[in-house]
């Protein structure tokens, strides 16, 4: 039996529907892509720049410290890691979770997820293939901004999440840390053209810049962004408690604390310019998520 067949028969429980298997990943086709989706699936398939995502992106300490106290241990747990990219936050956490399952809608990234460890699935996270109820920790590290509907991915995530389970998501733009105008917005656009000459990891040509942007369309754009409304509009209702840590990437587990942290200084100088407290946990970059399902 090959391992592709191995991981299909450890997943197939939870399954609502039968997927095709293709060249190790477990696919369901995704009728009427939509442009957003399709330049997910090239710019996370693409060799060299999903290698580039995987080396550069997320690969932090404090990114480490933060995920591994909000997790905890995932050790013997069935995960779900929705938005799993080539599989940066196994990558970087390690341990040994009972199942591992990452979607994606980039069978070049899920391929390199499977290398890692990930049990990959091709499918819309608008519309999962599972069954409810399941996962004792479901995971979006830095997924809902590259979704064109934020609400409908997080009802989908969190729909798999056991009474009792976790659900978890980080690292998308707050909106309220970006609501640049006028010479802000600006400035804010200018720095692309720095990024490429500096060949910044995934700024490293025109061509690649303009697909992960083109990705991150709940991101990168001034105005757009994650709000705590979000979540507990969201989540609430589905029964979860929820707890949310505004934070600018650098900190660590302190987030869990209160501590949100300073952004860089050319990004505070940006903010102040805007109009924007960078002193407030508004300004905060990235808005964490940790909700519980009650029992």
């Amino acid at each position: 039996m090959s391992i592709a067949t191995k991981t299909h028969s450890s997943i197939e429980p939870y399954l609502t529907q039968k997927g095709a298997l293709e060249d190790g990943v477990l696919s369901y086709p995704i009728p009427n892509p939509s442009p957003t989706l399709k330049a997910n699936s090239y710019y996370f398939s693409h060799p060299v720049w999903a290698k580039d995502y995987l080396d550069y992106c997320h690969r932090d300490e404090a990114f480490f410290s933060l995920w591994k106290a909000a997790i905890g241990s995932w050790d013997n747990k069935i995960v779900v890691d929705v938005g799993c990219g080539p599989g940066n936050l196994f990558a970087v956490l390690g341990g040994f979770p009972k199942l591992l399952i990452g979607i994606d809608v980039a069978k070049g990234g899920l391929k390199m997820a499977r290398e890692l460890g990930y049990i990959p699935v091709l499918a819309d996270a608008h519309q999962l293939p599972f069954k409810s109820g399941f996962a004792d920790i479901v995971t979006l590290s830095a997924t809902i901004h590259h979704c064109d509907d934020m609400e409908k991915v997080l009802v989908e995530a969190a729909r798999l999440v056991r009474p009792g389970g976790m659900l978890i998501s980080d690292r998308d733009q707050q909106l309220t840390s970006m609501n640049f105008k006028g010479i802000s917005l600006w400035l804010w656009k200018f720095r692309l053209l720095v990024w490429r000459i500096m060949q910044r990891g995934p700024h490293s040509n025109l061509e690649q810049q303009n697909c992960m942007l083109a990705t991150e369309i709940h991101a990168e754009h001034p105005g757009d962004g994650v709000t705590p409304e979000l979540y507990y509009k969201t989540l609430e209702p589905m029964g979860y408690e929820v707890n949310l840590y505004p934070h600018n990437n650098n900190v660590g587990a302190d987030v869990l604390q209160g501590d949100y942290g300073k952004a860089k200084l050319r990004w505070r100088l940006l903010q102040r310019v805007a109009g924007i407290d960078p002193n407030s946990p508004e300004a905060a970059m990235s808005l964490m998520c940790i909700a519980r399902k009650k029992t």
